[in-house]
C-alpha cells in the first residue's frame, strides 16, 4: 500500500530544516492506460539494455533506473523529484530537528547546487553563507550537474569532519569555504525583549515549532506582564511542516481560516482553521519577513495578514506557493516519490505562488540590499526558478524597484534595521501611523549609451 505525506518545504533537499508533514492517505491511481505510453516504455526498455550492453564501461542499472525516475519528476517543476531509501529516509530524519549536517537549507537551479537559507547558528549561518550562493564544489569535487540527492552525500558525513565548499556569489570572486560538520539539534525560536516589545524568531518549521513558539511567547508575558506588543521574525525562514504552520498561526488567531489547498479538480479544496483563543490576547503584532521566507513562513504571514491580526514589515517573500505529496513506495527501501499535487491559499484567495506575499511596509536591510533591489540582481524568489509552477494566470512578480525605505545613511547597520522599523510600527499602532523616512535613492545601473562627446570648435 502506498503512503502520502505532504511537503511544503522551500526546497527539494535539506542539509537544514526539515520539510515533511505526516499525514496518512490513500494514494490515488489515476494514471490510465494509454498505448503511447506503453510505447514509450518500451522504447525506454530499450534504451536500457542498449545502454548496458554497449556503454563503453560496466553500468550500474538500478542508479540508472533511478536518474531516469528523478529526471522525469524533476522535469514538472524544481519541488516534485523522487527520493530513493537513503534519501527519503534523510528527510524523516531532518523534520525531527536533529541530524547531522552543515545547516544549509538548497535547491537545484539549472543543474547547480543553490543556498535558500542557512539556518540559525549552524556551521553554514555561521561561516556567512547566504541564500542565492551557489554551491559549485565540495572538498574539491564539482557538484556541477549532479542531482541534489547527490551532492547532499558529498556534504553529509560525520560530526566533527571537516568540508571545503566551493562558493559562487554575485558580484564576488569564487571563494572556499571550511565548515566542519555538527550534529544539528535544532532550537528554532530565540526570544527576549526590546524595550517594551517582545522578539520572538522562528527560524524553521519542524516538528517543535509550534511547542517552541508557544513556550517563548508564554516566557515574554511571565517575565514581561506589561508587554505591549510583539514582533515575530520569519526571515530566512524556508518553511517546514503544513501542520506546524496551522499550528503557529493558531498562536495568533481567535478561530477562523489559517490557509486552503487546490489540487487539479476545482472541487478538490482542503481547508485548515485555527482554534479559538489568542495567546497574545490582542496585543499587537508585526511580522518581519522577507524573500528567504518561503512556504510554510508564508502560510503564516498571509494569514495573519489577510486576517488583520498583525501587518507585515520587510521584502517581498519567496513565493513557494505550492503543496508537495510524498509517497512512500511499497517495496522495502524504494524510496518514495516526491510530487506537486496542489496549491495554497491564504484566507483571502490568493494564491501566492511565484508572487510572494508584498509587506504592509516595504523596508530593505542595508542600503547595498535596497541597490541591488533597485537592480534586480537580489530576486531570488520561486520566479527565479527555471521550471518553477506558473502563477495564476495573469500574476507576476513586482519587478525591480528602488524599495520605500532603506537604512538613512545616519544609520548604524550594524544594527537591525528592519526589525527597528517594526518596533516603531508597534509604538505608533499601524503602518498607516508609523511616520515615513524619506525613500532612499540607490543608484540605479544605467542602460543607456554614452552621449557622444560634443566636438571641440
Amino acid at each position: 500500500m502506498f503512503k502520502k505525506h505532504l511537503l511544503i518545504g522551500a526546497c527539494a533537499f535539506a542539509l537544514g530544516a526539515g520539510s515533511m508533514a505526516y499525514i496518512s492517505q490513500q494514494a490515488q491511481a489515476t494514471a490510465r492506460p494509454k498505448s503511447e505510453t506503453y510505447r514509450m516504455l518500451e522504447v525506454f526498455g530499450n534504451v536500457l539494455e542498449m545502454t548496458e550492453k554497449q556503454y563503453v564501461v560496466e553500468v550500474d542499472e538500478k542508479k540508472l533506473i533511478e536518474a531516469a525516475m528523478e529526471g522525469m519528476l524533476s522535469s514538472l517543476d524544481p519541488h516534485s523529484g523522487y527520493l530513493n531509501g537513503e534519501a527519503f529516509q534523510d528527510m524523516q530524519e531532518t523534520t525531527r530537528g536533529e541530524y547531522g549536517g552543515l545547516g544549509i537549507e538548497i535547491t537545484s537551479e539549472d543543474g547547480v547546487v543553490k543556498i535558500v537559507s542557512p539556518m540559525d547558528n549552524t556551521p553554514a549561518d555561521r561561516a556567512g553563507l547566504k541564500p542565492g550562493d551557489f554551491i559549485t564544489a565540495v572538498n574539491g569535487q564539482s557538484v556541477l550537474g549532479m542531482p541534489v540527492s547527490e551532492a547532499v552525500k558529498q556534504m553529509r558525513g560525520k560530526p566533527g569532519e571537516a568540508v571545503t565548499l566551493s562558493i559562487a556569489r554575485e558580484k564576488t570572486d569564487p571563494f572556499d569555504v571550511k565548515l566542519v560538520r555538527e550534529v544539528i539539534k535544532q532550537k528554532v525560536v530565540t526570544s527576549r525583549m526590546e524595550g517594551d516589545y517582545g522578539y520572538v524568531r522562528l527560524s524553521s518549521f519542524n516538528e517543535n515549532a509550534t511547542e517552541e513558539t508557544q513556550a517563548a511567547i508564554k516566557e515574554l508575558q511571565k517575565k514581561n506582564p506589561k508587554m505591549k506588543g510583539l514582533v515575530f521574525d520569519l526571515r530566512r525562514n524556508p518553511g517546514g511542516l503544513l501542520d506546524q504552520a496551522v499550528g503557529v498561526a493558531d498562536i495568533f488567531l481567535d478561530g477562523g481560516e489559517v490557509v486552503s489547498q487546490r489540487g487539479r479538480d476545482p472541487k478538490d479544496i482542503e481547508r485548515y482553521n485555527a482554534q479559538p483563543g489568542d495567546l497574545l490576547s490582542g496585543l499587537p503584532v508585526v511580522v518581519l519577513v522577507d524573500n528567504g521566507s518561503a512556504s510554510a513562513a508564508e502560510i503564516v504571514a498571509g494569514a495573519l495578514q489577510d486576517r488583520k491580526r498583525a501587518e507585515l514589515v520587510g521584502l517581498t517573500s519567496f513565493g513557494k506557493g505550492s503543496v508537495q505529496s510524498v509517497i512512500a513506495l511499497p517495496g522495502q527501501g524504494d524510496g518514495a516519490v516526491k510530487l506537486t499535487t496542489a496549491r495554497y491559499y491564504t484566507p483571502a484567495g490568493r494564491s501566492i505562488q511565484k508572487t510572494g506575499i508584498e509587506p504592509d511596509l516595504e523596508v530593505a536591510a542595508t542600503r547595498e540590499q535596497a541597490e541591488l533591489i533597485a537592480n534586480r540582481s537580489f530576486q531570488f524568489s520561486e520566479a527565479s526558478l527555471r521550471n518553477s509552477l506558473n502563477a495564476e494566470e495573469g500574476k507576476v512578480r513586482r519587478e525591480a524597484h528602488a524599495p520605500a525605505e532603506a537604512p538613512p545613511l545616519t544609520f548604524d547597520e550594524k544594527k537591525d534595521f528592519q526589525l527597528a522599523r517594526a518596533i516603531e510600527v508597534l509604538k505608533n499602532g499601524s503602518v498607516q501611523a508609523t511616520p515615513k523616512l524619506p525613500a532612499a535613492a540607490p543608484k540605479i545601473a544605467s542602460v543607456a549609451p554614452k552621449a557622444a562627446p560634443t566636438p571641440k570648435k
